[in-house]
């Protein structure tokens, strides 16, 4: 606390009727010279001279210019991070240090000012059990100015909440504040306020006051109530009077007081307008790679839809359209990129997940936006329910019609109807997860036939119920927003249960400050960009930290540093690409921390103040840098590598932990000034980085990496040395036995696709409404192959592709019946390869009783499987966190996989486990064979047990019912692990740890 030089024991009394707050006793240069310290202090440069913020000019009232300038001090906190709580608490301690209780705070729209009120009314209890006393606080109403005679007389501390339209209302009820009233003994409200001298709490000064070139009626009205003093809080300062304090964005992210910061992309491309609509939904990479993409298409009834599949290499888009003209020109899949999310075709057109191109309109950006966001809160809402936080998402849109249509069936508007048809198509998909928790199944399937119930439209309405669009009057900022402000903020709590259904919010004016509400994790904007509307207010209304049912805060305290920032992530659906979004935000944040220095150099050191303490708190010793020693810390830093040519940090310093750094400080610092090693370290962090707000893609792609701890340990060791051995097999079966078998499921079996053309007859015909075309015939024609089209070495293809002497498929075709080889000449292509897929099925059946496996000599080497692997997935979509695993991660390929490799991880006697790279494999007479998962598990004894466990292609009632090829691995790897491990190594197929303990159990 600042020494303001007040008497904490005197309170003088106004004229026998109210107190008043004692003046500071300090001059201007004593109150420059405690700000400087204080400065110091918290890492903020310091101010040459006292800075007074101007206020007053003409009263209208009284016609007197009452122009003057008061002391401001200046507190800079990022949205979200606990901004009111914070000056409730400075009253308690101005109180408890000064004995000053006289309070207002000016707020700039009526949507803070319900705000204050309401964190009065939240932390009430909070603040008595710490201080003893309560705050009596009061909105100021020009119809109750009884509440101004309280303030004046009580004692105790006292708070008016005031906005910003109450100088600015010119009504005669408003007018009643500067009136000689009887209620006030021949007095005037104002005169009894001032004379209370009370310190003013500037909430958003930048709103309130202008910039400062102007004399608005805020400023005039000000200085009616007689300030002892101003201490302004913002995010986003114009003004900087005396800042005694920093809490900016770098700072917020760090100390993970806000949301991390995620961005899903959608970019809407003109350039190839002249092609079709097509937007690339995302890239699957298991089972087999390949692309979702919404394209139009031509459905039965003849109309243009869109619809939405997933895409091979080779795939024609003109053709799955239905021929629609404009994808004739190229529009074939020729190249599908995981690594780096994009889908290449051949006319050259390369594009992005999130891109959309053609002959998109503004409604279809909009629906991918309401899907995006829709498909980003499930996914979110699937790992917070079990926490018992309720997951929020907020759409902004321009117009309330789009949303509430008065004039529409139901009163829906487009984004309405938009929204449930893609919701209830969304959650019936993920209903289908066997995996879902069976309590968040509940959940969702509580509103699936009535999806208008889960989303809600917070506006202002007007005299007769109807919502309408928010109007901003003129020269203001706020807007007439009392009735949407009602909804959703006073209703906090309702809204955060899980029995109150609604969970996506649609707002018209819900961006300026004050809207903020914890359990917003998704925020789209469904609207055009616009210039005088900031990245930084958009993400403000999510960026507090969220809140679980019984309202703590899921903070470091709660959850644990490590956990933060996994719990809380705010998603930004923007209507612009990932890139775009994330550099004008980041050229907005580095515009916001301009109290902070950009880099580290000598100047950063010199005329600070380094103060040593010891391990209680108190001060060993102290020292003022100048120039030359500010020269030798700099040059020491540089030259032990934490700081760059370039003047940032390293990448180096950046990847140490806390501790890490102070030492690597510590040891490149002369001795004089290791005792300083935590102010330089705190100083050299102060530094603003652009990536210390990182902004990542939603799907964020990653590589694991290899813990090599666990690499190192004796159980992995002995793990490896039971497994690494290769194998040779052999198989000993009769070709009869192929053919024989081969030539019955042939005939039995094979169907091959014949080509055929629909052809449409109808006539235009003449009625009422004028003329249209009838249908009047349909049939289907048979396309015959052209018997010199393609020479196909039939017996040589089938041969290659199962593995058969020519002889032996010879002795197969000539078998089967002349019906079906006759199929071979309608389409050859589809032939070959349905008849290699049924002897291979054969083939696979057959090998699972004559297979004989044997050891080899050579082993795998695990440097290479494991050390140089790059394994690589999407957080939270493949790749997961994990414990006990061999990598910092684990990748998975399906749900099962999941749900195995969750697990494993809480199980007690599970040492720890690895999903096998697929480097690693078993060869079998039917391809190579990558096995699921390796796991050492504990016995009571101390022994090691190793299962090898298969997950793919396991139904949930653990049927064994693989056929053909799949079994045939599976039977191959039984044999190959027993022979290689003197069974040792139990192998099997399973879908769970409690069924990978039966298996070792029998």
């Amino acid at each position: 606390m600042m020494d303001m030089g007040a008497n904490p024991n005197i309170r003088l009394d106004v004229a026998n009727t109210g107190f008043k707050n004692e003046d500071i006793a300090l001059a201007d240069d004593e109150l420059l010279r405690n700000i400087k310290a204080i400065q110091k202090e918290n890492g903020i440069l310091s101010d040459n001279k006292l800075v007074k913020m101007a206020i007053g000019g003409k009263d209208k009232a009284t016609k007197r210019d009452n122009s003057r300038e008061s002391l401001t001090l200046t507190v800079e906190m990022e949205t979200g991070t606990g901004k009111t709580y914070t000056y409730i608490k400075t009253m308690f301690e101005l109180h408890k240090q000064y004995g000053w209780s006289k309070f207002i705070i000016v707020v700039p729209s009526i949507a803070i000012r319900e705000g204050v009120a309401k964190t009065f009314e939240s932390t009430a209890e909070h603040f008595k059990a710490e201080y003893g006393l309560a705050i009596r606080p009061f909105v100021y109403n020009s119809s109750q100015l009884d509440k101004i005679e309280a303030f004046a007389s009580d004692a105790g501390i006292n708070v008016m909440i005031v906005n910003t339209q109450a100088f600015n209302a010119r009504g005669a009820d408003a007018r009643r504040i500067d009136m000689v009233l009887d209620q006030f003994r021949g007095r005037r409200p104002i005169d009894v306020i001032a004379a209370t001298n009370p310190i003013m709490i500037i909430d958003e000064p930048q709103s309130v006051l202008g910039d400062g070139t102007k004399t608005n009626a805020t400023r005039v009205g000000l200085a009616k109530f007689n300030p002892l003093f101003f201490v302004n809080y913002s995010a986003t300062h114009r003004d900087n009077y005396n800042m005694v304090y920093r809490l900016d964005a770098v700072d917020a992210y760090q100390k993970q007081l806000v949301k991390k910061i995620s961005v899903k992309g959608i970019e809407l491309s003109g350039s190839n307008a002249s092609s079709g609509y097509l937007y690339i939904e995302s890239i699957a990479e298991k089972p087999n790679l390949k692309v979702r993409v919404q394209f139009e298409k031509i459905s039965a009834t003849g109309k243009v839809v869109k619809t939405s599949k997933l895409l091979d290499q080779g795939d024609n888009i003109y053709q799955l359209s239905g021929e629609v003209e404009s994808y004739k020109a190229g529009f074939v899949v020729s190249e599908i990129n995981a690594v780096n999310q994009f889908v290449e075709f051949t006319n050259g057109i390369k594009l992005h997940v999130g891109e959309v191109v053609g002959n998109a309109n503004d409604d279809d950006l909009r629906r991918i936006q309401i899907r995006e966001t829709i498909n980003s809160h499930l996914s979110k809402e699937a790992s917070l329910f079990k926490r018992g936080i309720k997951t929020l998402s907020l759409f902004f849109i321009d117009e309330v019609v789009k949303y509430k249509d008065y004039d529409a069936v139901d009163d829906k508007g487009a984004y309405a109807l938009m929204f449930e048809e893609e919701y209830e198509n969304i959650v019936r998909d993920r209903l289908t997860d066997t995996l879902l928790d069976s309590a968040y199944r509940a959940y969702l399937e509580r509103e699936i036939n009535t999806p208008e119930k889960v989303h809600a439209g917070y506006f202002s309405v007007d005299k007769k119920g109807k919502s309408i669009d928010s109007k901003v009057k003129r020269g203001s900022e706020a807007s007439d927003d009392i009735s949407a402000y009602d909804l959703i903020m006073k209703n906090k709590e309702r809204l955060l249960s899980f029995d109150e259904p609604v969970r996506f919010i649609f707002s018209h004016s819900a961006l300026k400050e004050g809207w903020d509400n914890p359990n917003v994790f998704q925020i789209a904007t469904l609207r055009q960009s616009s210039s005088d509307i900031k990245k930084r207010q958009e993400i403000g209304r999510g960026l507090r930290l969220s809140v679980n049912q019984n309202g703590d805060r899921q903070d470091a305290q709660s959850l644990g540093e490590g956990e933060v920032q996994q719990v809380n992530v705010l998603t930004v659906i923007a209507n612009e690409s990932y890139e775009n979004f994330a550099r004008d935000l980041q050229s907005e944040l580095a515009e916001a921390v301009k109290n902070r220095p950009k880099f580290v150099e000598p100047k950063l050191f010199e005329g600070r103040e380094l103060v040593a303490k010891d391990a209680s708190d108190q001060t060993v010793s102290s020292m003022t840098v100048d120039n030359a020693q500010a020269a030798e810390i700099w040059a020491s830093l540089k030259a032990n590598g934490i700081i760059t040519k370039e003047k940032q940090t390293s990448d180096s310093y950046k990847e140490m932990s806390v501790d890490e750094q102070i030492a690597a400080i510590k040891a490149s610092l002369d001795d004089d000034y290791q005792a300083y090693v935590l102010p330089i370290q705190e100083l050299v962090n102060s530094v603003y980085d652009p990536q210390s707000v990182p902004i990542e893609p939603e799907n964020k792609r990653v590589t694991l990496k290899l813990n090599n701890e666990k690499y190192a340990s004796q159980s992995f060791k002995n793990l490896w040395s039971k497994i690494n051995r290769k194998s040779y097999y052999t198989v000993n079966f009769e070709d009869d036995e192929i053919i024989e078998k081969s030539i019955k499921q042939i005939n039995k079996e094979l169907t091959v696709a014949t080509l055929k053309a629909r052809v449409t007859q109808g006539n235009m015909n003449a009625n009422d409404s004028g003329t249209v075309f009838t249908m009047n015939e349909q049939h289907t024609e048979y396309i015959d192959t052209p018997s010199n089209h393609v020479k196909y070495d039939l017996i040589g293809e089938i041969s290659q592709n199962v593995g058969l002497l020519r002889k032996t498929v010879g002795k197969i075709l000539a078998g089967i019946d002349e019906s079906q080889f006759s199929k071979y000449k309608s389409n050859p292509e589809s032939f070959i390869a349905q008849v290699s897929n049924i002897i291979n099925g054969v083939k696979a059946q057959n090998i699972v009783s004559h297979i004989i496996y044997n050891k080899l000599d050579e082993v795998w080497d695990e440097d290479a499987i494991f050390a140089d692997g790059d394994i690589q997935g999407i957080i939270g979509e493949n790749v997961f966190d994990a414990k006990k695993h061999l990598y910092d991660r684990v990748r998975v390929d399906s749900k099962t996989e999941k749900r195995f490799a969750s697990e494993l991880d809480i199980q007690n006697d599970v040492e720890m486990y690895v999903k096998l790279p697929g480097g690693f494999y078993i060869n079998t007479p039917v391809g190579k064979y990558n096995p699921d998962w390796a796991v050492v598990l504990n016995e009571p004894d101390q022994k090691h047990v190793y299962f090898i466990a298969e997950t793919k292609g396991v139904s949930d009632s653990i049927k064994l019912t693989l056929k053909g090829v799949e079994n045939a691995k599976i039977e191959s790897a039984r044999e190959h692990f027993k022979v290689i491990s003197n069974n040792e190594v139990k192998y099997d197929v399973v879908d769970s740890y409690e069924k990978m303990i039966a298996k070792l159990v029998d």
